[in-house]
């Protein structure tokens, strides 16, 4: 069989703007009351048009988020939070640290009993992650 050489160099220098976490619009959040506190419901809320990218290459970052919660006195308010998923997606973080984040930035404007965010990322390179990040109002 012929050896095959393939000039690789061309992709050495190429990098796509990335957006530092400062464009991550937390501001944007809101919420709405709760008219039933102190009447537990479990609010679970999809999407799977989350979309964030590699700090390393610029490259992007596909997956489905399911952030579920307990609320206390507030209700997350959707478009608020349509917007400030959004944001993400131009911003090199990693997965896990996106995960994270959107947990911990939820749970200070919301102030709910029990949050959980769950993150399936989908595979590069034949790696799939799955992140989950709980705050269990401790």
């Amino acid at each position: 069989m012929a050896e095959i050489n393939v000039d690789h160099s061309k992709y050495q220098n190429i990098r796509f703007d990335i957006q530092d976490e400062s464009a991550i619009m937390t501001d944007i959040l809101e919420t709405i009351p709760y008219e039933y506190p102190g009447k537990d419901i479990e609010v679970e809320i999809p999407t799977s048009e989350f979309t964030s990218v590699c700090p390393w290459s610029g490259l992007p970052d596909f997956a489905e988020i399911t952030i579920s919660f307990v609320p206390g006195r507030h209700l997350i308010e959707m478009k608020s939070l349509k917007y400030y998923l959004t944001s993400y997606r131009n911003v090199g973080i990693y997965q896990e640290h996106a995960t994270r984040r959107i947990l911990e930035e939820l749970v200070a404007v919301s102030k709910p009993k029990w949050m959980k965010v769950e993150a399936l990322w989908n595979a590069r390179g034949g790696l799939g992650t799955r992140v989950v990040a709980e705050w269990t109002g401790e």
